[in-house]
């Protein structure tokens, strides 16, 4: 089982950093802070006015590594770089007030106009500012707009339009970023994953990665687009790579693992699955994978360790609640089972995008639908369901399942025209297991019911017992349909064959205690006819 997607990016503002080392990040802030107070123990003790030194060398040498006049740093000059500068600033202010305040010292209601200006001027500055910080989004177009010819400031600023769904003007600022700095391989990487032309998503992940070729993103993403063409030994030994080069890096191992166990590479599978527990023992996903792989090759009581363990790391973790629950339900813990569905249902799944997650993280294939159809019809959202199962439909054009729920999900809202052709194409899909063919063909005649073509009804009613005689809902409403249309005799028949079935249900013998009412008055009927 996996998180698998065809375009998965995970990238934080500074994920790229042009620089190693010492001068990464805080480093060279650091060394300046240092030089600057030595220069000041060496060079203070000359001077008179030691504020000016001490203003002038916090103002500039602060600034220098950030300045790209000696070497390229790999981060933005952002306001976050002033702030050692800015101490110099407030010196030189301080001290530049302090003689004005000397020489205006006679006239005091000059300088109180001055004072309240200078109040009314930086008051003024930072509400402005105050607005460019009041969201990432407000954030973001500010640097664009003031470095315009920065390829960083377009980078980040695109991958915030990606997260919050603006694909075409990230893709701008994307190719944008690449024109300013053309060997920016985590932007070729996320540009592909807006893509939709595969040969040039591949296109771009194949010069990120001659760019970069340890961009452990870039190989994840190149080996979903080889598998989706049925490369699986190339898809596998990119994402060997990829855990190589980012051995934290939690979806490769799940990929990975899902690949291996696909080609009956089982006992490779639990090692990959093990090492990435091992480097990533926080990761709930992990654990929620590897135990649906457990569950699947037959060892139960370990699976349920490793659920209870992702859903203690993740208290929200629905698909491990789910999955805990099905496997309670499955050793015959009922009471347990009951439990886990009623905390997951009580947590509550409010938005597309939380039940996206579900479907993605519980496995790829029908079995992540069958969870996400769970959870979502005991919270009767029934337009989420719809979407996300439509969406797998898509991706698995023979998902039977799929149909299956569909035409379930359809159902519910009453749209049996629909549910009744995801039904017949499910039925085109021809499953080779008479029970399960049983099953839709009962489940065709149901919609067909519900939209009063009787006729029809019966006729897949009766496919239904002929593939499986012991369908007994089939039976009873094969009676019904007689029952309705006059047929007394055909009904007792199906009604007494379903009794066989399913001695204790009550609606069956409500209905042969009618249709015992109804045949002797119309025996009274006859009688009174003949005399």
């Amino acid at each position: 089982m996996a998180f698998e997607a065809d375009a998965v990016v995970f990238q934080n503002l500074n994920c790229e950093s042009g620089s190693k080392g010492l001068w990464a990040g805080g480093g060279p802030h650091a060394v300046s802070l240092s030089c600057t107070i030595a220069l000041i123990v060496l060079c203070g003790k000359r001077l008179e006015h030691k504020e000016v030194l001490v203003g002038l060398l916090f103002l500039a040498f602060p600034f220098l590594p950030a300045s790209n006049l000696f070497f390229r740093v790999g981060f933005v000059v952002a306001e976050r770089v002033l702030y050692m500068p800015s101490m110099g600033y407030c010196i030189l202010l301080v001290h530049g007030l302090s003689k004005l305040y000397t020489w205006l010292n006679r006239c005091g209601a000059t300088l109180s106009v001055s004072k309240m200006l200078l109040l009314l001027l930086f008051s003024w500055k930072t509400v402005k500012q105050n607005e460019i910080w009041l969201s990432r989004e407000s954030l973001f177009r500010s640097g664009v707009e003031t470095l315009p010819h920065n390829a960083k400031v377009h980078y980040n600023y695109a991958n915030f339009l990606k997260d919050r769904g603006g694909n075409q003007e990230a893709v701008y600022h994307y190719r944008t970023a690449l024109k300013l700095y053309p060997r920016h391989a985590s932007a070729l990487n996320n540009l592909g994953t807006l893509t939709k032309d595969t040969a040039e998503a591949k296109m771009y992940y194949e010069r990120a990665l001659r760019l970069h070729p340890q961009h452990n993103r870039a190989l994840f993403n190149l080996e979903n687009l080889l598998k989706s063409h049925g490369q699986k030994e190339d898809a596998i030994a990119l994402l060997k790579d990829s855990i190589k080069y980012g051995p934290e890096f939690t979806d490769a191992y799940s990929s990975l693992a899902s690949l291996l166990a696909e080609q009956a590479r089982f006992k490779e599978a639990e090692e990959v699955y093990q090492a990435g527990i091992k480097h990533c023992p926080d990761s709930s996903d992990l654990h929620n994978n590897y135990g649906v792989f457990l569950v699947d090759f037959g060892s139960p009581e370990k699976a349920a360790a490793h659920y209870q363990e992702a859903v203690r790391l993740s208290p929200g973790h629905h698909v491990a609640m789910v999955n805990l629950g099905r496997l309670y339900r499955s050793l015959g813990e009922n009471s347990l089972a009951e439990e886990c569905y009623k905390r997951e249902q009580y947590s509550g799944i409010t938005s597309v995008l939380r039940v996206t997650s579900v479907f993605l993280l519980v496995r790829p294939g029908e079995e992540s639908v069958s969870v996400v159809a769970q959870v979502l019809a005991v919270m009767e959202q029934t337009e989420e369901a719809e979407h996300i199962v439509s969406l797998m439909v898509v991706e698995e054009a023979e998902c039977l399942k799929c149909y299956r729920l569909l035409s379930t999900i359809y159902s519910k809202q009453e749209h049996h025209d629909k549910a009744l052709s995801a039904i017949d194409h499910a039925l085109q899909l021809k499953p080779k297991d008479p029970k399960v063919l049983s099953e839709l063909f009962f489940t065709k005649g149901n919609q067909l019911r519900e939209q009063n073509l009787l006729d029809k009804a019966y006729e897949s009613y009766q496919a239904a017992v002929e593939l499986n005689p012991d369908q007994a809902q089939a039976w009873m409403n094969m009676g019904g349909i007689q029952h309705m249309q006059g047929n007394y005799v055909s009904a007792r028949t199906y009604y007494e064959r379903a009794l066989q079935l399913v001695p204790d249900n009550k609606l069956l013998k409500e209905n042969l205690h009618k249709l015992h009412h109804l045949e002797k008055r119309l025996q009274e009927v006859r009688r009174k006819h003949h005399t």
